[in-house]
């Protein structure tokens, strides 16, 4: 098994905050990386900081948040950050909901006694968010983001995901070997009647979610408290692994 550098928990970051945060009026997506929007009445190119397909967000009109880089260099100066769905601000940043569960978790959250947490760690041919040890416990977490929201619920994936089932398989092969093994679902958002696995899109996912619960795998989702420029986790929802 190997592990990747991060920060020890008596070092842990402060909660995931962006600077130089503005609004601005969405207007089309030419690719996966890349907005055209509307800003204080000039079209300018931006980064968008999640390759999904987000088309239930990304809508013509909608209201948007940019954060401004500090590299003077780069070619598009902002990245996209959140949207407003109706009366829902939903975080877009796909690396944000490790940051926010680690935060979580160093804090004493997800295990007691925690006194271990490193980021992608490898092992056997999957590599995971993060690998955690407390006392004799040890263990394997896999972390997703979740923006999909219908009727009050949240969903995951918003598209085919094998990787996602690749993950779910290796969680599950980890129990064998005395490790324990759970996936966060975190909900880019501040509230949501329940999570599920989104079949209708992928119900290979979610097949395999609902054999990695019966085999051991803790399913945990959680809402985040979302502001323009910051992100933090939240409640914990109610899962329906049901089809």
């Amino acid at each position: 098994m190997s592990v990747g550098h991060f920060p020890p928990i008596s070092e842990r970051r402060s909660p995931l905050h962006y600077p130089n945060v503005t609004s601005a009026v969405f207007l089309s997506r030419p690719n996966r990386f890349v907005a055209q929007v509307l800003l204080e009445g000039e079209v300018i190119t931006v980064h968008v900081k999640n390759t999904g397909r987000c088309r239930e967000l990304l809508l013509p009109g909608a209201q948007v948040w940019l954060t401004k880089s500090t590299n003077p260099n780069r070619k598009t100066a902002y990245d996209l950050i959140a949207v407003q769905k109706g009366a829902r601000l939903i975080n877009m940043d796909a690396q944000a909901p490790n940051q926010v569960f680690y935060e979580w978790a160093a804090a004493g959250h997800f295990v007691p006694q925690l006194t271990l947490l490193k980021p992608e760690c490898r092992h056997g041919d999957s590599r995971f968010d993060f690998y955690w040890e407390a006392g004799p416990r040890k263990g394997f977490v896999e972390v997703k983001g979740v923006t999909l929201e219908r009727d009050g619920a949240a969903y995951f994936p918003d598209a085919p995901t094998q990787r996602g089932i690749k993950h779910l398989h290796g969680l599950t092969d980890s129990l064998a070997q005395g490790y324990e093994g759970a996936v966060c679902f975190v909900i880019q958002m501040e509230q949501a009647d329940f999570f599920a696995p989104n079949d209708h899109t992928h119900p290979a996912f979610g097949q395999a979610l609902r054999q990695a619960a019966q085999a051991g795998v803790a399913v945990l989702a959680r809402c985040c408290t979302v502001t323009p420029d910051s992100l933090t986790l939240g409640e914990a929802v109610p899962v329906r692994l049901s089809p």
